[in-house]
């Protein structure tokens, strides 16, 4: 039951990520780089994006 809630809640949170990712602008080539670092580092790349590369993206209103 533990490894059930802990895998949800890791896919969730990579999901989220990845949305995020395609949702907002970033600086040359740093989305396809997020994109690739979520992709081949499932468990590590959503928290590196969440407290690295959301500071770096541009928001558009």
């Amino acid at each position: 039951m533990f490894w059930q809630v802990f895998l949800f809640v890791v896919l969730f949170f990579w999901l989220f990520c990845v949305i995020d990712v395609l949702r907002n602008s970033f600086n040359g080539n740093d989305k396809l780089i997020w994109i690739l670092v979520l992709i081949f580092v499932p468990i590590l790349g959503p928290f590196l994006y969440f407290f690295i590369g959301r500071k770096k993206r541009i928001i558009i209103n």
